[in-house]
């Protein structure tokens, strides 16, 4: 098979199309025949060879991605024979291997494809879509509520747009540029701002008119995590779930003091404590895009092109989920 791998540590060049094995599924495991990849920014951090968060500088050579759709076509021993040939998608955990044309997967991993839903698509929400509802079970936006979504033309921003308008909230949808501001119109944002644009966080107050931000949800950190803040009422909500501006949101507990201003984080612990664990929160963002309720926006890059993929990320070239195809 083909297979994108890495033998060194570095820049995105480092990412090589290459001729490999095909792989064999161990007892419990099933072997998928790929029809997308899911890229993260977190392999982006890996491929570098930077530990984050849970996940420590890997082993190589590798092949990097940890979220593949495709068609089951091989079973290890003691797997169900009833997933042969099952169309599928899967979340693979701590492991990798996924930027390839085959990857093996626990049976206990697997998810049926929903039948309104291709491969690129339910790889965009598997795991994307579980972070999104980890962070809804925390912030829990109402109709209420102002919504203030940061980086809200990413794969997670995209769907948090969506699901804050679905609860009848207010939504102010904030990115870089132009046609991400307009993107975030389309996924639905009350008010769409771009924040690479002197005096946004005044853009934002002008525009509401006199209401305030009550609930911000910030994957962004730095100047724009903080800006956020600042933007929140009294009693205001401060939800984070990473910082991809390089640093997160920072404030001290004056900050919060001041103006009865609560913060949560949604991530690891807090989410994996969530009732159902990380499957309940795949099995219902996997639903919810099935019910079309959510809708990820999908930017697809061949399998063979990862190396750019993984550069547009990191220069914020993308719109939504970037997802490889064979």
């Amino acid at each position: 098979m083909r297979a994108v791998r890495q033998h060194e540590f570095g820049p995105a060049g480092n990412l090589l199309f290459e001729e490999v094995p095909d792989p064999s599924p161990a007892a419990g495991q099933v072997r998928i025949a790929v029809r997308a990849s899911g890229v993260h920014l977190a392999d982006t951090a890996i491929r570098a060879g930077v530990a984050i968060g849970p996940f420590q500088r890997a082993e190589l050579p590798m092949t990097p991605g940890r979220e593949v759709a495709g068609v089951v076509d091989g079973l290890g021993e003691g797997t169900d024979p009833a997933w042969l040939g099952r169309p599928v998608v899967a979340h693979l955990g701590m492991v990798s291997g996924g930027y390839a044309e085959l990857a093996v997967a626990d049976a206990t991993a697997l998810h049926t494809l929903p039948d309104r839903l291709d491969h690129a698509v339910a790889v965009a929400i598997v795991g994307t879509g579980r972070i999104t509802m980890g962070i809804l079970d925390i912030a829990m936006p109402t109709p209420e509520d102002v919504v203030l979504v940061t980086a809200a033309a990413g794969g997670i921003g995209t769907l948090l747009v969506q699901a804050a308008r679905n609860a009848g909230a207010t939504v102010v949808g904030v990115a870089g540029g132009a046609a991400k501001t307009e993107r975030v119109r389309a996924s639905g944002a009350t008010i769409a701002v771009d924040y690479t644009a002197p005096g946004w966080a005044d853009a934002v107050r002008k525009a509401l008119g006199g209401r305030e931000v009550t609930l911000a949800l910030d994957g962004v950190g730095g100047e724009p995590g903080r800006a956020a803040l600042d933007l929140l009422g009294a009693g205001g909500r401060l939800v984070l779930f990473g910082w991809s501006a390089g640093e997160p949101t920072r404030f001290t507990s004056a900050d919060l003091f001041e103006r009865s201003l609560s913060v949560s984080v949604a991530l690891g612990p807090r989410i994996l404590r969530i009732p159902g664990g990380l499957r309940g929160l795949e099995e219902r963002s996997l639903a919810e895009a099935a019910a079309g309720r959510l809708v990820p926006a999908v930017q697809a890059f061949p399998l063979k092109d990862a190396a750019a993929a993984h550069t547009a990320l990191e220069t914020r070239a993308t719109i939504g989920k970037v997802v490889l195809v064979p």
